[in-house]
Formats: structure tokens, sequence, C-alpha cells
């Protein structure tokens, strides 16, 4: 955030071919050195193969995976006093996603696997199943400010 002035969100668009405003987000957030062409292709080849695996519409498949990776709460550190303090505090509507599309893009870079749209493909079937690394690290997330609770009093 700049610390003069107002920071103006941008617009997004829907992606060309489901027009959903997910899909775009995470066409972004894959995208490298400005190559949104191959983002893109690899997205589509991705849902493509959920769509052949879950033998349901793949874009469903896509939205469940987003949907069971998304965080509800973290923990962020707190100083009063001379300690540092992990207090648990809710997540607000942009950041939860923007985590859950961070996680399932790493744990998808991570994976071994022939190509991209594979390992992505796995992942995301992995996290619309409720299993897989993206799921465990919300789970850990959800622990780690369940476990911080008693902090909660010192919220800003």
């Amino acid at each position: 955030m700049p610390r003069r002035g107002r920071y103006i969100k941008h617009e997004l668009i829907g992606d060309a071919k489901y027009n959903s405003l997910m899909v775009s987000r995470f066409v972004n957030k894959l995208m490298l050195a400005g190559k949104k062409g191959l983002a893109e292709r690899i997205i589509y080849n991705t849902i493509d193969e959920l769509e052949r695996r879950a033998k349901r519409p793949g874009i469903e498949v896509f939205e469940q995976a987003l949907r069971n990776a998304t965080p509800v709460i973290e923990v962020k550190p707190r100083r009063v006093g001379g300690a540092t303090y992990q207090v648990p505090v809710e997540i607000k509507g942009d950041r939860r996603l923007s985590l859950a599309i961070r996680w399932l893009l790493g744990a998808a870079r991570k994976r071994s696997g022939k190509s991209m749209s594979d390992r992505l493909a796995g992942e995301l079937m992995d996290a619309a199943n409720n299993v897989g690394t993206t799921i465990k690290r919300r789970e850990d997330t959800h622990k780690m400010a369940e476990a911080n609770r008693a902090f909660s009093h010192y919220r800003y």
C-alpha cells in the first residue's frame, strides 16, 4: 500500500473462454515474464484435464478446489511490551482468494509431473477432494490460529 494517496483497484474482466473472474486471476498469478498466452493455455488444458478426470464440468471442479483451499483465519505478529504475539485475525475476501491461488500454484510447481497443466490438474483435483498439500497448508494455518486464540484480545 502506498504511504500517500489511495490505491485504485483495477477492475478485472473475465477470461475469454469461461468469462470467470477467478480463472482470470489465476491466469494472472500463473503468468511469468508477461507470457499471458502461455498461462491461459496451461489453465485451459488444466480445466480440460479436470473434466476428463472428474467426469463433470472442469470449471466446477476448479471452483470447488478454490473454495476448499481458501483460508478463513490467519495469525499476524503483534508486538506488545517487548513480546511478539501471534494474534489470530479473520482474513478479508480478496486476500482469501489470493492466498488460495498462491498456495495452489506453489504446491503445483513443487509437484513432480510432466507438464505444468498435469501438475496443476493434480493439485486442483486433490484440493477439490479435500486432500493434498494446499489443504494441509490451510489446515495448518487454522490450527495455528486456534492455538493462539488466547491472544485474540490483542487484535488491532
